[in-house]
């Protein structure tokens, strides 16, 4: 595929790559700045449980599904048109989300806000890969993996000090207010700097494959989230199981439209390689036991606890932390010893999620701010070694004629895996929680996470053994 792009002359690429990060930025935290309120928004709001986990994993919802499409439309429509329709989307949605008086107001804010963050985010990794080249580019990763780490941070915090110190008297709806001026300025950014650019080989919009995906997935998280709570109806397992035949004919229509056009949404031969297919499991799994981690972390300190925003917030810091420390190893060998670092990395947060859960368990409700603190750190130590190749390492045998729809695939696998962990592990974490016994409930839940990551590191023997040399963007991590 070949760019139509803009003369260097004619731009200014620096800052318009500032206006793409900025953007990039404002999703990241908004996606995990709304775990450290989410207990003050559900008694505000009366929710339920289902409806605090729609608060959190609707977004990561529909922004897995309009990743993939959104970069295609991207490649059609040109990519500063659908980055300037998704930040406006997105600043819009905000204003809904912090002016929501009932739950479900909320939720479809936050779907919307979902969607517009999937129609941005393809577009930033399309911008560095025309505006930059060789050192340049490189420099522009660089910046990129920074930002990520900031923004991990920034979010539980910004949320905490909102939250907790009620800016303007706003309460939470600070968290969503925030982004206004941002989205603002990003706005006028993007139309002052950032130079438009789409694909010289003509493409169609894959409708049906974008419709079968959604419908897919709709069927597979609805009855997860709701099911429980509805107290599993004939219908929701109707619809569980609807989303197999669902995927099944999406698979028949991408070989088809494939065939006819290589437009297809999601190309056949991506899935025909080992080494892909299996980091996407490795993947899926991984980052489900993640965002699931912070949601049963945050619930128990902040409810059960009854622990500070700040102090909650605080405790999950060493995580970003233990990523930022060990980050420069795993770039330093990924070249050579990218599959090793992954297990390493792997084992090293299994061991820190065996010493969390242990310490709930045994500590109970004397459990102190560092005996949960320092196993955190322990994950966060193991998470750098594997978070910065990971992706490289999976996409690796992929064929550079689909190595822009391997990324966009990897992304939308990310963040489905968030959903689905937040989900499957949120439904048992909060079955358990009916004699408000948090430690044993955190405990028994998280036993969970330990196992996947377990079966991660089972996994990694099928991956390349190394990371090839970064040639295009690296996808976006999880919210």
């Amino acid at each position: 595929m070949t760019d139509v792009a803009p003369q260097r002359s004619d731009t200014r690429p620096w800052l318009a790559f500032a206006v793409v990060l900025t953007a990039a930025f404002m999703d990241l935290v908004d996606g995990t700045i709304v775990s450290i309120a989410l207990p003050r928004i559900q008694a505000d709001l009366g929710a339920g449980y289902a409806d605090a986990q729609w608060v959190l994993v609707g977004y990561s919802v529909t922004f897995a599904l309009v990743l993939i499409p959104g970069g295609r439309l991207g490649d059609i429509y040109g990519r500063r048109r659908v980055f300037l329709i998704g930040i406006a989307a997105f600043t819009v949605a905000s204003i809904a989300c912090g002016a929501a008086a009932t739950a479900p107001v909320l939720i479809g804010a936050r779907l919307i806000q979902g969607v517009a963050a999937g129609l941005m985010v393809p577009q930033v990794m399309s911008v560095v890969v025309i505006l930059f080249q060789n050192a340049e580019r490189a420099r522009a990763f660089a910046l990129y993996g920074v930002t990520l780490s900031l923004a991990n941070v920034s979010g539980p915090l910004l949320g905490a000090l909102f939250t907790e110190y009620s800016l303007f008297d706003l309460g939470w709806r600070a968290i969503f207010y925030v982004n206004v001026p941002v989205g603002v300025l990003a706005l006028l950014g993007a139309l002052r700097w950032l130079p438009e650019s789409r694909s010289e080989t003509p493409l169609r919009v894959d409708v049906a494959g974008i419709v079968l995906i959604s419908l897919a997935s709709f069927a597979l998280m609805f009855p997860v989230i709701q099911g429980r709570e509805a107290g599993w109806p004939i219908g929701m397992i109707v619809l569980l199981v609807a989303a197999v035949p669902l995927l099944w004919a999406f698979g028949v229509v991408e070989r088809r439209r494939d065939s006819r056009d290589a437009s297809a949404l999601v190309p056949p031969d991506l899935l025909r390689q080992r080494s892909f297919v299996v980091g996407l499991i490795l993947l899926l799994i991984v980052f489900s036991a993640l965002a699931s981690l912070f949601l049963v972390l945050n619930y128990t300190l902040l409810t059960g606890y009854r622990w500070s925003p700040m102090r909650t917030a605080l405790t999950g810091l060493g995580f970003p932390v233990g990523i930022f420390l060990t980050t420069g190893v795993a770039q330093r060998f990924a070249t050579t010893h990218g599959r090793r670092l992954i297990q390493i990395g792997l084992t090293v947060m299994a061991t820190g999620m065996t010493l969390l859960i242990l310490m709930f368990t045994r500590e109970g409700m004397t459990v102190t701010f560092w005996q949960l603190a320092a196993p955190i750190l322990v994950m966060g130590l193991g998470m750098g070694l594997c978070v910065s190749i990971v992706t490289t390492v999976v996409l690796a045998d992929v064929p550079p004629r689909n190595a822009g729809a391997g990324s966009g695939v990897t992304n939308a696998v990310l963040q489905l895996g968030a959903a689905v962990g937040v989900a499957i592990v949120g439904a048992i974490f909060f079955s358990l929680l009916e004699p408000r016994n948090f430690p044993d409930a955190a405990g028994t839940a998280l036993w969970c996470n330990a196992a996947v990551i377990v079966l991660a590191v089972l996994l990694t023997p099928f991956l390349p053994a190394a990371a090839p040399t970064p040639q295009a963007a690296a996808p976006q991590g999880p919210r």
